[in-house]
This record gives C-alpha cells, structure tokens and sequence, in this order.
C-alpha cells in the first residue's frame, strides 16, 4: 500500500528583493513528498485575495490536491520578507496575523490524518492558540508524529517547544536550534551526539534528524548515530533546503531504506535545493544527481 503523509502548517509567499516565490516549511515538505511519489497532503489556509488565488494555482500547477486548504474569509494570504547574508543564509520578516494562523478542525482534516502513516508539524503555525488547539487535537489522531521544530523568532518559547516535543516520534532541527535547545533544557553534553542523546531521553524521541549546513546531518536512532559530511553545492540560497532534507528523509524512512541511505539521498537533495533559487525548484533524480556531480 502506498505510504501518505499529512502536513500541517505555512502556505505564503517568500518575497526576496527580485519577486516573490511560492513557500513555507509545510507546504515545501509536502511538495518535495509530492516530487517524491508519496501520497502527501497539506492542510493549511489561504486568504480570500490574490495571492491565495495564485498560491492555488501554483499548486495546482504542481499537480498537487489542495483540497485540505481552507479559504480563510478575513484573514490575508502569509507573505515573508526574505533577505539573504554575504552567506545566501536567509533570515525572515514574518507578518501576523494571517489565514494559516487560524487553521480550523473539520472533520475532512481528522480523517486525513487517521488514514496517514505520519503527520508533520511545526512550531510555527502554533504561534497563535487558534491553529496551535487544532494541531494539538490532530496529533492525537496521528500514528506517528514528526515535528520540524523550525524556530522563528520571536514566535517561540520554551513552554511551547516543550509541549510540542513531548508528542513527537521524530524531530528535526538545525544546528542553530540545537543550541538553542541546549540551553533553554540545560542539557549538558560536549557534542552533537551527547546532546542528541539526552534530547532524545528527555522527550522520548524515537529518532533525531539535526542538520549541519555545509558540514552535512546527522541521524539518532535507537542510540546510534549516523553521520554524512554532506555535499557541496554553490549555493543560491538556503530556502528550503532544510524542507526538502526532511522530506527526503521521511520518503526513505517510510519505505525502508537503510538509514545510511535513507541520510545520505536527504543531503542530496537538500544540497541540490540549496544550489537552486528559492524553496521549490522542479527536480528529478538525474536533474539532482547531475547538480551534485
């Protein structure tokens, strides 16, 4: 039977100084499953304007069902002001409040979520209580839950990130985040695996994905860690380079490659986004291949 992922969370607008591209974390996991041929669907909502109607088309273009996309009737489509450093690492201007900061509970969602092997949530679409209650409610129904912690500032705080810990199965997190976590759990190890593995104590977290940049990911699962120094790419921008690796990594869990298969294609086609412009360049296998040669 074919493995189907729901995503919960962002559909906006990634606006950078040359136009505007299609984004946010959950609706980039979601297509790069969708790339990936895994039956994924996306619940989130778009305002009742112009943008939500280009941001349907945009996934309607894509192939992809958006029938779990709510129309919000007050509340405006998401658009992030995206700048870029010396480094083409983004930092993002997020606007509040938008329609994905009052995603509602239907009984269309339930049912998605039910009939999924996962459900992939993020810290910030629970900056507001609203989408926040609905994420919770949802988890309950969830047969294996991963959180992309993804922490935005200032839409983050330690009793949130605590309560949405204690419900995942899988995180992922970078290697900014981890410090951040070190510090606000007082966790006391001296590297990356000592961390990971008190983190996953901590929280009773099956599996870890923590992402390095340059210098590759690695992966915690029943106490052993698995390294890749990753790939290098020129890279374009890091915009959704880290959606994609986690993606990736879900496509090859959900399947059963080894772990060291499974760390190894999410560098790739993280690094392969990462050489691209914007969150969601078309790929393929031998377009990503080629781009890592």
């Amino acid at each position: 039977m074919q493995n189907r992922v729901i995503t919960i969370g962002e559909i906006l607008w990634d606006v950078f100084p040359e136009g505007k591209k299609a984004g946010g974390s959950s609706m980039n996991v979601a297509l790069n499953l969708h790339k990936q041929s895994i039956n994924s669907g996306f619940i989130s909502a778009v305002g009742d304007d112009e943008n939500g109607k280009e941001l349907l088309n945009f996934l309607d273009f894509a192939h992809f069902t958006r029938d779990l996309i709510e129309v919000h009737q007050e509340l405006p489509t998401s658009t992030v002001v995206v700048q870029l450093d010396e480094n083409h690492q983004a930092t993002y201007t997020i606007k509040q409040p938008v329609a994905w900061d009052d995603i509602k509970i239907t009984n269309e969602n339930i049912a998605a979520v039910q009939n999924a092997d996962a459900l992939v949530y993020c810290s910030l679409t629970c900056r507001d209580n609203r989408s926040k209650k609905t994420i919770l409610d949802l988890l309950k129904h969830a047969k294996r839950k991963i959180f992309d912690i993804n922490l935005r500032a200032p839409f983050f705080e330690k009793g949130l990130i605590e309560e949405l810990l204690n419900e995942a199965d899988v995180l992922k997190i970078n290697e900014d985040e981890i410090i951040w976590v070190k510090d606000t759990f007082g966790l006391t190890g001296n590297n990356d695996e000592q961390i990971l593995k008190q983190l996953a104590a901590e929280f009773n977290i099956e599996i870890i994905c923590l992402t390095l940049g340059d210098k590759g990911a690695c992966i915690l699962q029943d106490g052993k860690l698995f390294k890749h120094p990753g790939y290098k790419v020129q890279v374009a921008d890091t915009v959704g380079s880290g959606d994609a690796f986690l993606a990736t990594f879900i496509a090859c869990y959900l399947q059963g490659y080894p772990m060291e298969t499974t760390l190894d294609n999410a560098c790739k086609v993280g690094a392969f986004v990462a050489s691209q412009s914007g969150a969601n360049p078309d790929y393929n296998k031998k377009i990503y291949h080629m781009a890592l040669a």
